[in-house]
């Protein structure tokens, strides 16, 4: 079942919660939206939703990820803080993020998480694995952002590109944890 939450609103810094479920996604932002064939069966639809809930597949893609809770293969859930690590050595960023909604259904897994302020972007992303009717599993990102630091903005037409690319290298690393199933 897909839930949203209603607490924590005050700690995102954007207006738009819950619009990467299934909402038109909201104007004023860039928008993504990027799907990978991941396998097919029940068997690479849990896999890959258990990767992708876990955050395993964003720890496998080179993504730094500490949820603050002592069981880091813990299913998400909402409300969970989130501090995304992107970059190398001092040009890391810290990115905080809140789990704003999830679903755990019997043909889709995922979940979407909202910038927290002193994220450098403002805006949602999900990651939602789906099987369809064929058995066909697929990896679905969509996203809507816009930059909210001085840097962010520096970059301009850049983002958008590097977050293409990290959704397709984000697609790969679920396609071969499901593989693995």
């Amino acid at each position: 079942m897909t839930r949203l939450i209603s607490a924590g609103r005050e700690t995102l810094n954007y207006p738009d919660r819950g619009a990467t479920d299934g909402r038109p996604l909201p104007a004023g932002y860039r928008h993504l939206r990027h799907r990978t064939r991941i396998g097919d069966g029940r068997p690479a639809f849990e896999a890959a939703g258990a990767a992708v809930t876990t955050f395993l597949a964003h720890r496998t893609s080179g993504m730094r990820v500490r949820t603050g809770t002592a069981d880091q293969a813990a299913a998400i859930r909402p409300g969970l803080r989130v501090e995304v690590g992107m970059g190398f050595g001092p040009l890391r960023i810290t990115a905080p993020c809140e789990v704003i909604w999830t679903a755990y259904e019997p043909a889709r897994t995922g979940f979407a998480y909202g910038t927290r302020a002193g994220h450098p972007a403002c805006g949602e992303e999900s990651f939602v694995v789906e099987i369809d009717d064929d058995g066909a599993v697929w990896f679905t990102v969509t996203a809507f952002s816009r930059p909210d630091r001085w840097y962010t903005h520096l970059a301009g037409p850049v983002l958008p590109l590097l977050q293409h690319a990290y959704a397709r290298h984000l697609g790969r690393h679920v396609r071969a944890l499901a593989a693995r199933a």
